[in-house]
């Protein structure tokens, strides 16, 4: 048996005319509320408070914040502002960084640097691979000297070498 799946079942639907159920409950809400504020308070208090109450009823019903809908945004930012907050500060990360930074400082006759007219991938392998965990000081002494010697960097062979192997 063929069964219809249905395609939209992320679209609210609209139930009061353009308008959903939430869109058609901020706006309401908002002119009703307004409409409060306009009968019980003076006009030179009221009027201000009116916009900036419908105003906000008709953000909540139809303004989206990064693609999610604008009260999202406002209970996201209300729990981050309630919430407690932890900062905390790893001295450990700071001098493992520096140990790092003294011991990538090798010379540069023993690090084997590619050749603009090598193979492209083969550069990128090469700074993938070793240049770029010895510059983060995440590279081992193994890492360390396999970039001081050439032969570890004939592992990896360009295009043509590996043409010129196979013909051999």
């Amino acid at each position: 048996m063929q069964f219809q799946v249905p395609q939209f079942i992320e679209v609210e639907d609209k139930i009061f005319g353009p308008f959903t159920f939430k869109q058609f409950v901020y706006m309401a809400g908002g002119l009703g509320l307004a409409y409060l504020i306009w009968r019980l308070l003076p006009m030179l208090i009221a009027a201000p408070l009116a916009i900036g109450v419908v105003g906000f009823a008709l953000a909540l019903a139809f303004m989206q914040y990064n693609g999610r809908p604008f009260m999202v945004a406002l209970e996201n930012g209300f729990f981050f502002l309630i919430h407690t907050k932890l900062y905390l500060w790893n001295n450990k990360t700071k001098k493992r960084l520096a140990e790092a930074k003294q011991n990538v400082a090798m010379p540069q006759e023993n690090l084997y640097v590619p050749k603009l007219s090598d193979s492209r991938l083969h550069e990128l392998a090469w700074s993938l691979d070793i240049k770029e965990r010895i510059a983060a000081g995440m590279g081992s002494e193994a890492d360390r000297s396999a970039a001081r010697s050439e032969n570890v960097s004939r592992g990896i062979r360009t295009p043509r070498e590996a043409l010129k192997a196979l013909t051999e």
